[in-house]
């Protein structure tokens, strides 16, 4: 059995009206509700290259969180159509910045959600313990 392989993701939060919410966006085959997530970069460490997903996927910034606060596993489908078991270390991005245009604005939608409301919104049943859990305090 071959290991997952190594993601990264960035689970973007802010508080509004007393509660935490969190920013959801969609797939671009599938068109599921999912955190900005992606491969390591070179040159960049875990938690700021899961800054950069987040704001090519989600146009949002801000202060990212040094340490994971869990993490999943999904099966990515690949270009060549086989299906590759990743495991995604998350790490919490408290927004400061939200833009209206950003680099995958033309491919996915985004969302702000209660947690209650992400975790039901996503299909991998650890991310929607992890984000019912999520409690930045």
């Amino acid at each position: 059995m071959v290991a997952p392989a190594h993601q990264i993701g960035a689970l973007p939060w802010r508080r509004s009206g007393g509660r935490v919410e969190v920013l959801l966006v969609t797939s671009r085959e599938t068109r599921r509700w999912v955190i900005p997530k992606g491969w390591p970069m070179t040159g960049l460490s875990d938690p700021e290259a899961a800054a950069t997903e987040a704001w090519e996927e989600a146009g949002v910034k801000g202060l990212i969180g040094p340490v994971p606060i869990g993490g999943f596993t999904y099966d990515k489908r690949m270009k060549d159509g086989s299906d590759r078991a990743c495991r995604v270390k998350v790490y919490p991005l408290e927004v400061t910045v939200h833009r209206d245009e950003w680099p995958e604005a033309e491919q996915r939608d985004r969302r702000w959600m209660s947690l209650k409301e992400a975790s039901e919104a996503v299909q991998e049943g650890e991310l929607s313990r992890l984000l019912l859990g999520f409690d930045p305090a």
